[in-house]
C-alpha cells in the first residue's frame, strides 16, 4: 500500500466495485456529497479505511474567508473540536458483490498524490471498476429524467457506456476532481468513469428583481436515476424504493412551489418559462431490457385482472 492510505479490513467478495463522491465544486443537487453518504446509511456500510488528509489542504488564501478553513467548535472558550478533513472508505457486501463507498473532500493541492492514493486503494481492494458522481446545475424540466453526462478512463469502455442513456462529455474548461481522476486513471489501466447529473435550476431575475431563481439543493430524482444505473451495471440489488418515494415527493414539492410563484408573482410567467424549457429538452430515459419486460408483464397482469 502506501503510508497515507490505511485499511483496517480488506474485503474478500468475488466482485468489488467503488462509488465515490466529494465535497466539491461539481456538487449540484448534493449529488457528489449526498448520494454516497446516503448509501452508507441506507446499506449500513462500515468504515474500513481512510486517506490521511495531511498535505492535501490549504488553510487559507486571501479573499477566500472561511471557504478553505476547517470548522472549529468552542464552548465557554474551550476548544471542544476541530473538524478534520475526512477521506474515508466504507464497505458493504450485497450478496456475492462488494461495494466500496468513498466519501472525501476535494483536495486543494498535491492532487497527483491524492489520485494515486485512491488508485492504489482500488488496486489493494481489487475493485473491478469505479464510478464517480457529481452534479451540475442547468435549465431542464424538473419532472423529467435527468440528463447524465459521462466521461471514462479507457477507450474500450465507450461501447458499454452507450447503453446507460448518457451524453458523452465534450466539456473544455477547469477540471473537477472527477474529470482529473478519470484522466489520470489511464496511467493505471483502471476502469473509472464519471456520471454527472444535470440538476434543475431556474433563473427568474430578468423578469423580477424580487426572486433570483429556484434550484434543487438535494436532487433525490438524480440520486435515484444514477443508482438505477449502478444497480444494473454492478448487479448490486440495492432497494431503491425509498429514493423513488423521495423523488416523487420532490416533484410534488416543486409543483407546489411553482403554483405559489404563479399566484404571488404572475408577472414572471413561470409556466411559460418551464414550457419553453420542456419544448427544447430531449429526454434520455434509462430503460434496460429487464425493466422493459417487468413493465410489460405488469401491464399484462393488470389487463388480465381487469378482464376477470
Amino acid at each position: 500500500m502506501n503510508d497515507w492510505v490505511t485499511f483496517e479490513e480488506i474485503p474478500t467478495a468475488s466482485e468489488i466495485y467503488l462509488i465515490a463522491g466529494w465535497q466539491q465544486w461539481a456538487d449540484a443537487g448534493s449529488v457528489s456529497s449526498g448520494l454516497p453518504q446516503y448509501l452508507i446509511t441506507h446499506t449500513n456500510a462500515r468504515k474500513i479505511g481512510e486517506m490521511n488528509p495531511e498535505g492535501f489542504y490549504l488553510f487559507q488564501i486571501p479573499g477566500t474567508h472561511h471557504l478553505l478553513r476547517p470548522e472549529v467548535h468552542f464552548e465557554d472558550g474551550y476548544s471542544e473540536e476541530v473538524h478534520a478533513r475526512r477521506n474515508e472508505f466504507h464497505y458493504v457486501e450485497l450478496g456475492d458483490k462488494g461495494l466500496v463507498i468513498f466519501t472525501g473532500e476535494e483536495p486543494h493541492m498535491n492532487v497527483d498524490r491524492y489520485a494515486d492514493g485512491l488508485f492504489h486503494a482500488m488496486q489493494t481492494l481489487k475493485a473491478k471498476r469505479g464510478a464517480l458522481v457529481g452534479g451540475v446545475y442547468g435549465a431542464m424540466p424538473y419532472d423529467r429524467d435527468r440528463e447524465v453526462s459521462c466521461s471514462y478512463s479507457l477507450k474500450r469502455m465507450k461501447s458499454e457506456m452507450e447503453h446507460y442513456a448518457v451524453r458523452f462529455s465534450n466539456y473544455q474548461g477547469g477540471a473537477t476532481i472527477g474529470s482529473y481522476l478519470v484522466d489520470r486513471a489511464k496511467l493505471f489501466d483502471i476502469e473509472l468513469f464519471t456520471f454527472n447529473a444535470f440538476v434543475p435550476a431556474y433563473d427568474f431575475s430578468p423578469a423580477s428583481a424580487s426572486i433570483q431563481g429556484v434550484r434543487i439543493e438535494h436532487d433525490y430524482r438524480a440520486w435515484y436515476e444514477l443508482m438505477r444505473r449502478f444497480n444494473h451495471m454492478f448487479g448490486l440489488g440495492i432497494d431503491l424504493s425509498d429514493l423513488d418515494r423521495q423523488s416523487e415527493d420532490l416533484i410534488g414539492s416543486i409543483d407546489a412551489k411553482i403554483e405559489e410563484l404563479e399566484r404571488t408573482l404572475p408577472q414572471i410567467n413561470v409556466r411559460g418559462y418551464l414550457e419553453k424549457i420542456t419544448s427544447n429538452f430531449t429526454e434520455r430515459p434509462f430503460m434496460p431490457l429487464d425493466d422493459v419486460w417487468e413493465q410489460v408483464l405488469g401491464d399484462l397482469f393488470d389487463d388480465l385482472e381487469e378482464d376477470d
